[in-house]
């Protein structure tokens, strides 16, 4: 009776342990605390007075602070979100143009409590600029540019994408000076300055000299009675917009890269247009196309003076 007595004791001891060892093991958060004093602060890269949408990189730092707080969860308000540590956290807003954008940050404490706010801003995002269309045109600072009067075809026009397959991409109906050139000297003593703005940015100014060719089917484009040469107000500093050519071009025949000068529009001869797409573009030449309100095909060419 003894040996059986020791054999229960002995399997109600293992027993025991089996037991202990399958104790559910217990876990504490600790107190759970909700995020407060939740700060958002932003800063447009180059924002000035003046631009307050800034110097169109669409950079954005953004800097967060809470108390209790493990992370943030920001939405940025234009698709992308991300989590990141309390500090300065850069984000970049890609769609070219100006848009507004509402940013929302959720501070998360622990035990998953929630802290939210949100801020809307305004930026200015331009398209990247190629690093050959920006060193060629303004030379890492600024050219002075005129136009090629001695160049084959240095101004011209041809069919453009109203005329479908028609079109061409060279100055198939009329090109000077194989055609006798333009008349006076006036028409060709324009200079046209681009200059590096900003790292992703170029601005021009036309010195028109007081007076512009208007090709006569414009002149109503312009706001005038009378084409041909005119007195044209076309002083004034424009930051261009840059973007991706949206002609019927090829990579071929063009570097695809275009550009729309606000205001008056003009780069030279006002040809009913204020976008022009780099056809061609050297250190010291230039060629551009330009559509005409019409949906005529203009072509110029230019050189650094």
């Amino acid at each position: 009776m003894k040996h059986i007595v020791n054999k229960i004791s002995l399997f109600a001891f293992i027993g025991l342990l089996f037991l202990a060892g399958c104790k559910k093991q217990e876990y504490s958060f600790g107190d759970l605390k909700t995020p407060s004093g939740l700060v958002l602060t932003t800063a447009i890269q180059g924002a000035t007075n003046a631009a307050p949408t800034g110097d169109g990189s669409g950079n954005v730092s953004i800097t967060l602070a809470a108390a209790d707080v493990i992370s943030f969860k920001v939405d940025f308000g234009d698709g992308e979100s991300k989590i990141v540590s309390p500090g300065t956290t850069v984000h970049k807003y890609s769609m070219p143009g100006t848009f507004d954008y509402t940013i929302t940050v959720n501070a998360i404490g622990t035990g998953g409590t929630i802290s939210t706010l949100t801020k809307k801003i305004k930026v200015l995002t331009l398209f990247d600029i190629p690093a050959n269309i920006m060193t060629n045109l303004t030379g890492g600072a600024s050219k002075i540019w005129i136009v090629d009067k001695d160049a084959p075809s240095h101004f011209g026009v041809g069919p453009g994408p109203t005329q479908g397959a028609n079109e061409t991409f060279w100055p198939s109906w009329y090109s000077a000076p194989e055609i006798g050139g333009l008349r006076t000297a006036a028409e060709y003593d324009d200079e046209i300055s681009f200059t590096k703005a900003g790292a992703n940015s170029i601005s021009m100014v036309l010195d028109n000299k007081g007076q512009t060719f208007i090709v006569p089917d414009y002149k109503a484009y312009y706001g005038l009675s009378a084409g041909e040469l005119q007195n044209f107000d076309a002083t004034g500093t424009k930051v261009l917009a840059f973007s991706a050519a949206t002609s019927n071009t090829t990579s071929a025949i063009s570097t695809r890269i275009q550009f729309t000068v606000p205001g008056h529009g003009l780069l030279s001869w006002g040809l009913g247009t204020k976008t022009y797409e780099i056809m061609e573009i050297t250190s010291s030449t230039m060629s551009v196309r330009s559509i005409g309100v019409d949906g005529n095909a203009w072509y110029q060419k230019f050189k650094v003076k």
